[in-house]
């Protein structure tokens, strides 16, 4: 089967692991997954959530570290628009994975607001709560607007970062504006990020640092160059860590992979041709009707999709971490039937373990 993605490992890129081999790097590292609670055809936003929290329970089962939700607004096909209300729906009916936004588009808030939210979550779940930020908009300019998003709030988002980052520090002094709950609690800030830009911000604040390489990779490996060359070590981490973002399809045979993965196909295509919907079924890989142009589109910004059996999706992970020295890979599986989520997750996990510890939490403790 054609791989979807392709390795470009450079001569002179360094890892820490950097004598260790994909194989052995694949088990030393942790798994996490992304959802964007997708609402498929012939369902509506209460069945979505319903499934994000049996598959976040299933995934805790099969020891991921971190469940993460994507804030998007206006968008009939996603249903974690109110990250935080989600996350607090997936922790409260888990009790050891770790939950969190990947990411919460802070240039849409009130810095103070996500400190707020965030400190509750916090303070409801201790040490289990993740906050990544990404400074899009999550929407078109349409939407943005309606979200009374300022058309250059994007250009304080380092500042805003710096800002929220104060709120969960301890209160000093006199000081009269803090955020209740979070003043003094430990939740931890990562950097999301499409391009060079969240890479050299991250560097400079000493922070963990997600790529989201499932949809947009094609900055990938010269953010991790400079993420790494750049980093800047802080209370909050002693040396860089980056997590790689992929699209896993897999299923127990090579056809049935190929099939579930139209529906991302489908999905990716029509939002380009500015129709974004549910999630649609899959169809006849044969019947698949794409134009020149999507075929294009696609091939370039699903580069990064491992689609296949537990043995090819293995061979992926094992390349996608020899390629990019990932600390990390958080796996985001858009499949139209739950019962294939699921079985896809299940067999994710599986591929990147051995027999005798399929059934253990993935690699050493991973960014906090």
């Amino acid at each position: 089967m054609r791989r979807h993605f392709t390795a470009r490992k450079r001569p002179d890129q360094a890892t820490r692991r950097s004598r260790c081999t994909p194989t052995i790097l694949l088990e030393m590292i942790p798994l996490s997954v992304l959802d964007l609670a997708p609402i498929v055809e012939g369902a509506d936003a209460a069945q979505a959530l319903r499934n994000s929290l049996d598959l976040a329970r299933h995934a805790e089962r099969l020891g991921f570290r971190r469940f993460w939700l994507a804030e998007h607004h206006g968008m009939p096909g996603i249903a974690s628009a109110a990250t935080s209300v989600v996350i607090a729906h997936v922790a409260g009916g888990t009790s050891t994975i770790r939950v969190g936004a990947g990411g919460i588009m802070l240039p849409n808030h009130s810095p103070l607001v996500v400190a707020e939210q965030f400190g509750t979550l916090a303070a409801l779940y201790p040490d289990r709560i993740d906050l990544g930020l990404g400074r899009a908009p999550g929407s078109d300019q349409i939407v943005a607007r309606a979200l009374r998003r300022p058309f250059d709030a994007a250009d304080s988002f380092a500042q805003d970062v710096v800002e929220l980052m104060s709120y969960f520090a301890p209160a000093q002094p006199g000081q009269r504006v803090q955020a209740v709950p979070g003043v003094g609690l430990r939740v931890p800030i990562w950097i999301l990020g499409s391009s060079l830009y969240g890479a050299q911000l991250a560097a400079q604040l000493g922070l963990p640092f997600a790529f989201a390489s499932h949809f947009a990779p094609a900055m990938l490996l010269d953010a991790a160059d400079i993420y790494r060359s750049q980093f800047r070590p802080s209370a909050e981490l002693a040396q860089p860590y980056l997590m790689v973002a992929v699209n896993i399809v897999a299923a127990d045979t090579e056809a049935e992979a190929r099939h579930l993965f139209t529906s991302l196909q489908q999905a990716f295509a029509n939002v380009r041709n500015g129709r974004p919907g549910k999630l649609p079924p899959p169809v006849d890989v044969d019947a698949l009707q794409l134009s020149p142009a999507d075929q294009l589109g696609l091939s370039q910004m699903l580069s990064y999709s491992i689609v296949g059996t537990g043995d090819f999706v293995r061979r992926g992970l094992e390349e996608v971490v020899g390629q990019t020295g990932a600390d990390e890979v958080i796996v985001a599986s858009q499949i139209f039937h739950h019962a294939a989520r699921l079985r896809s997750y299940e067999i994710a996990s599986r591929a990147a373990a051995d027999a005798d510890t399929a059934d253990q939490s993935f690699g050493p403790s991973a960014a906090r």
